[in-house]
């Protein structure tokens, strides 16, 4: 496997032997994977063969599992997902090399607990590097969606099950564009998505946990510019409510629902080391102030979602944008 994709805003380049780890890869990107053409890569993942570990005879300690030296880190088991990294951030490209080396509570884990292992792995090697070399262009990882819906471009925003995944569906069902489903980065202007398959009861893919199934995202584009910010919650009354919602309270519940991400539980430290061991970049990204920065820009309503389905996301926000409602038959 040698292909190339758009992640978190930056080119991906993959070069993986087939195998395994190649089928992981290409299940973690539905419909994202093209051919490589040749143009330089913002990040190269070169997935190695054998068992060897990486050299670390003269490099430093950065913590337990993690090494500087000779220009590169090494994180053993990052992530917990059985894979060693070498990392290596050159002035224009970020280098990543990895090795399937599991500990044998991780090898056992990677056969009983095969949704878990699939989430880590993908994190390990395609979410995290790309995230934090987005965050050399001022981009902070955000929980939050953008789509189009009838003319607006909402970022939906809200911790996790709380039925974005269902109303950005149905906007996609009916002709419009989302960049992502749970996770992007942003540089509080445009928010660039991260590439996984949406995780949804009655998906036809691969279980995951809450009984949902994999299924890809139709209809993905890279970047978005949202004008507008969707705070999702959920009551168990019937019908969903519509109001406003004040800045600071929009910027708020960004900001926690993206610390309160299962997604990201393991990227803070992940992103951490990388800083510590390269000198690049900040040991934690200003998430709180890219969520400010995007509610002092953008009109924010709350969507309090009712206990059964209903309206589309169009139907929802057409109060607050002054368009017209969608007419469906």
């Amino acid at each position: 496997m040698r292909a190339m994709m758009i992640q978190a805003g930056e080119r991906l380049l993959a070069d993986c032997p087939r195998g395994w780890v190649a089928d992981l890869l290409t299940e973690a990107c539905p419909g994202a994977w093209q051919p490589a053409d040749g143009q330089p890569a913002d990040i190269e993942l070169s997935v190695v063969t054998g068992r060897k570990p990486f050299r670390v005879t003269g490099a430093v300690p950065l913590t337990r599992g993690a090494y500087r030296g000779a220009g590169a880190v090494v994180l053993t088991n990052a992530c917990g997902s059985g894979f060693d990294l070498r990392v290596t951030a050159g002035a224009d490209r970020l280098r990543v090399e990895a090795r399937w080396r599991p500990p044998h509570r991780e090898r056992v884990a990677a056969r009983v607990l095969r949704s878990r292992f699939h989430l880590l792995a993908r994190a390990a090697l395609l979410q995290y590097p790309a995230l934090w070399w987005a965050g050399r262009r001022g981009r902070v990882p955000v929980h939050a969606a953008a789509v189009t819906a009838a003319g607006t471009v909402p970022l939906l925003a809200g911790p996790g099950g709380m039925g974005r995944s269902t109303l950005l569906l149905d906007a996609v069902a009916g002709g419009e564009q989302a960049c992502s489903d749970n996770l992007c980065v942003s540089d509080g202007d445009q928010v660039y998505g991260v590439v996984e398959p949406v995780r949804v009861e009655g998906g036809g893919g691969r279980r995951m946990a809450y009984g949902r199934r994999e299924r890809g995202l139709p209809g993905r584009i890279g970047v978005l510019r949202p004008d507008r910010l969707v705070v999702l919650s959920r009551t168990g009354a019937g019908q969903p409510v519509v109001r406003p919602l004040a800045a600071t309270a929009a910027a708020e519940a960004l900001t926690a629902g993206t610390y309160m991400a299962g997604e990201l539980r393991r990227y803070w430290a992940f992103a951490a080391t990388l800083a510590l061991g390269t000198g690049l970049g900040p040991a934690h990204p200003p998430v709180r102030e890219v969520a400010v920065a995007m509610a002092d820009r953008l009109p924010a309503c709350e969507i309090v979602l009712g206990a059964r389905p209903g309206a589309g996301l169009a139907e929802l926000l057409a109060p607050a944008t002054g368009r017209p409602a969608a007419v469906t038959s």
